[in-house]
């Protein structure tokens, strides 16, 4: 079955307890970050949801991550960035696992942060607005369908982040809330 150019599969059960891994998404992702600079956003924002990410692994070719929404919980593989591209393999896994897989095995690497959905100029903004230790981080992500493709800064947003090692997520799990310069 195929949405918007990715591809999905179902995939066959992993556990004799019956727990499946439900769906796949297979592909990459071109994403670009940016600070957030005032609070304007927020009258804009469509939908909102509170996630949990817990980092599983990290590698130098990328990082395994665990996501939990309120009714829906996936692993995530990330290979490193070549360019503003890089592979991104997703799968829906139940609830129940997520929550054992972070509280077995992410210890100490769990984030904690509310996303909001805001539409700007044709495109949906992503801002995650970060919780517990690194309360006080806003960034405002776009994901894109090209790496050259053009858009218009909300203005809201501030300094781009998307290279800056400090703002990658396994940076921001394992170390204090980056200072801008």
């Amino acid at each position: 079955m195929d949405k918007v150019g990715t591809s999905f599969r179902l995939i066959a059960p992993i556990r004799p307890s019956g727990h499946s891994i439900l769906w796949g998404r297979m592909g990459f992702e071109i994403e670009r970050k940016f600070l957030v600079t005032s609070e304007t956003w927020r009258d804009m924002a469509t939908r909102s949801e509170r996630l949990r990410d817990g980092l599983l692994a990290r590698f130098t070719d990328g990082k395994i991550r665990i996501r939990r929404s309120e009714d829906r919980a996936t692993i995530t593989i990330k290979s490193s960035r070549i360019g503003m591209r890089r592979s991104e393999y997703e799968y829906e896994i139940c609830c129940t696992d997520a929550e054992e897989i972070m509280t077995t095995l992410c210890e100490g690497r769990l984030m904690e942060k509310t996303r909001y959905f805001v539409p700007h100029d044709g495109l949906t903004w992503v801002v995650d607005v970060y919780e517990g230790a690194l309360a006080g981080l806003v960034i405002a992500e776009i994901e894109l369908e090209r790496e050259n493709q053009t858009f218009s800064l909300p203005s809201w947003v501030g300094r781009e982040v998307t290279g800056d090692p400090r703002f990658r997520k396994g940076s921001l799990q394992s170390n204090p809330l980056p200072k801008p310069d």
